[in-house]
């Protein structure tokens, strides 16, 4: 996190209405949803921050909220886990470490809940955001949901074991250049985690493409 994040910025857990109708007319701003039927219900967040969820914002000098996530409680075959529904962050505060300061944010609700891993997905032909997942944080992609949303929205889900400080980096990694077409991506994803591999890298390359690395699941 950057200098000018850590003093211009501080992250709050988000437990008025007011700020949960503030996070709901933040949330529909920023992926410009004007129907009423994608917005986000404000008393639904406040059910969230009551019942172990994690309800999360940014605000800047003037309290002005500028970024906000928010999460729950699942559960697979080796416990619980917290899931990270949606982060948004207002336009113009882009690449100012408001993103990382959202995930750990949810981190220390998910801690505090006593759960150790996190959850959230992320659309695979996006290099940057698979750079912050997978570099930044450490996350480790390990399925692949085709269409997830509906036709076109396939999204990688990754976990992030919030008990490590820095993850594990396999000896033997496979390259995968990421391909133009999102049919091709969708296969090679499917194949390579197929094989009990997981993406642990994405990295920009010279010519300004984007190469994912896969390592083994129980190496990473």
């Amino acid at each position: 996190m950057n200098r000018i994040s850590e003093v211009s910025f501080r992250a709050v857990s988000l437990t008025t209405a007011s700020r949960f109708a503030e996070a709901s007319a933040l949330y529909r701003e920023v992926f410009g949803y004007l129907d009423p039927a994608y917005g986000l219900n404000p008393r639904l967040l406040g059910a969230l921050a009551s019942n172990g969820g994690s309800v999360v914002g940014i605000l800047d000098e003037s309290d002005r909220l500028v970024a906000f996530a928010y999460g729950f409680c699942g559960t697979d075959r080796r416990g619980f886990y917290h899931y990270s529904q949606s982060a948004v962050v207002a336009a113009g505060q882009q690449g100012r470490g408001l993103g990382r300061m959202l995930k750990h944010a949810q981190r220390e609700v998910a801690l505090s809940h006593g759960m150790s891993r996190m959850r959230w997905t992320y659309d695979p032909a996006q290099i940057r955001n698979a750079h912050f997942n997978l570099d930044v944080l450490g996350a480790r992609g390990r399925w692949f949901a085709p269409d997830m949303y509906g036709p076109g929205t396939d999204r990688v889900v990754v976990e992030w074991d919030l008990t490590r400080d820095e993850p594990a980096t396999p000896d033997s990694l496979t390259e995968l250049v990421v391909p133009a077409d999102p049919g091709e991506l969708r296969r090679s994803f499917e194949e390579l985690l197929g094989k009990g591999l997981v993406a642990v890298s994405c990295r920009r390359l010279p010519d300004g493409n984007g190469a994912y690395y896969f390592g083994p699941a129980d190496h990473a």
